[in-house]
């Protein structure tokens, strides 16, 4: 396995990163890519907001293929971090629009001069999210088919 150092932007910290590419048979590939692909499909299929079923994929791989594909599982924890904070982040963000909802209402329509900017705002946040979401998961299929490590921006690293 070959390790490639490289100084991260500011200066003096350096980060590992490990290539697998020698390591990384057809079949880890295969799983890696896999990772990625299904929690993409099943959290389009489940809706977006509802995306818990991208986590449960990316987290099945991952345990299937944690002691015996160092490769795959490393996708598979990539997919999952990744899915549960893109979950997370829409959570916060219908959040924010129900209390901006139930202000509206409290004051009688008179908060829509504040609340429907913010709205708009979060319209906007919630597509960002969707287009940041598609393609970094895109992005880390081919990655992963290609043989090559992946860290989707953004994340949450919980597992």
């Amino acid at each position: 396995m070959m390790v490639l150092r490289r100084t991260v932007s500011g200066g003096s910290r350096t980060m590992n990163a490990m290539l697998h590419r020698e390591d990384a048979n057809l079949a880890d590939r295969q799983w890696a890519a896999g990772a990625h692909v299904t929690a993409l499909v099943l959290a389009l299929l489940t809706s977006w907001t509802a995306g818990f079923a991208g986590m449960l994929a990316a987290g099945a791989v991952y345990l299937l293929k944690r002691d015996d594909a160092p490769f795959a599982a490393q996708h598979a924890r990539e997919a999952f971090n990744f899915n549960l904070s893109m979950f997370l982040y829409a959570c916060g963000i219908c959040a924010v629009g129900f209390l901006l909802l139930g202000a509206t209402v409290l004051t009688l329509g008179i908060g829509l001069i504040v609340t429907l900017p913010a709205g708009l705002m979060l319209l906007v946040a919630i597509a960002a999210l969707a287009v940041m979401w598609l393609v970094c998961s895109i992005v880390a299929a081919v990655k992963a088919w290609n043989g090559e490590d992946y860290r989707y921006p953004l994340t949450l690293r919980l597992l």
